[in-house]
This record gives structure tokens, C-alpha cells and sequence, in this order.
């Protein structure tokens, strides 16, 4: 009898540290990365200037305008247009205008 309670504890205790593992790569394998990926996007639309190029998650590339509280307005080839500051993407600029972006850094 006082086998079966020893293996009973063994493998709870096993079966935890699996449980401790699998916690710390889903971290650092997805949690992490996602975090760090925000704070560079937070970071890049902190920096935005006026009259730096840029490019829209929607692919509308423009020129900044102008940067207010509620929102930024972008100069196209047709005209003005206001949007969220989160909608200017960070990789599809970088892609595109690597230039405008490498000058803050």
C-alpha cells in the first residue's frame, strides 16, 4: 500500500513540473514575442513626425500632415485623410520607406 501512495505522489509531482515547463515555452515562445512586437509598435507610433512618410495597414502609403490628440491626417495624391494613429503599420513603412525610419533611431 505505501507503494502505490509513493508512485501516486511521483507522478503528480512529474506531472507538474510538465505543466511548469510547457508555462515557461508557451512564454517564451508566444507571450513574450507578442509583447515585445507591441512595445515596438507603441514606440514607433510615439515617434511619428510630421512630414514623414508612411504606410497604412490598408496599404494607403502619405505623408504626415498633421498629429493631434484623436489622431493623425495623412496627405495623399487625393487628398487628406484622418486616422488612428494605430493604423499607420511599422513593418509596412520600415518595408517601404527604410530610410524615413532609420533617421530616428
Amino acid at each position: 500500500m505505501t507503494i502505490t501512495i509513493l508512485q501516486a505522489q511521483g507522478s503528480s509531482t512529474t506531472m507538474m513540473l510538465i505543466m511548469a515547463a510547457m508555462f515557461v515555452g508557451f512564454y517564451f515562445l508566444m507571450i513574450r514575442p507578442q509583447v515585445k512586437k507591441q512595445n515596438q509598435e507603441k514606440k514607433f507610433q510615439e515617434n511619428l513626425k510630421i512630414g514623414q512618410r508612411v504606410v497604412t495597414t490598408s496599404g494607403i502609403h502619405a505623408r504626415i500632415a498633421q498629429i493631434m490628440e484623436d489622431g493623425i491626417v495623412l496627405e495623399t495624391m487625393s487628398g487628406k485623410l484622418k486616422f488612428e494613429k494605430t493604423a499607420i503599420s511599422r513593418e509596412y513603412t520600415q518595408s517601404r520607406f527604410p530610410d524615413s525610419t532609420e533617421a530616428k533611431k
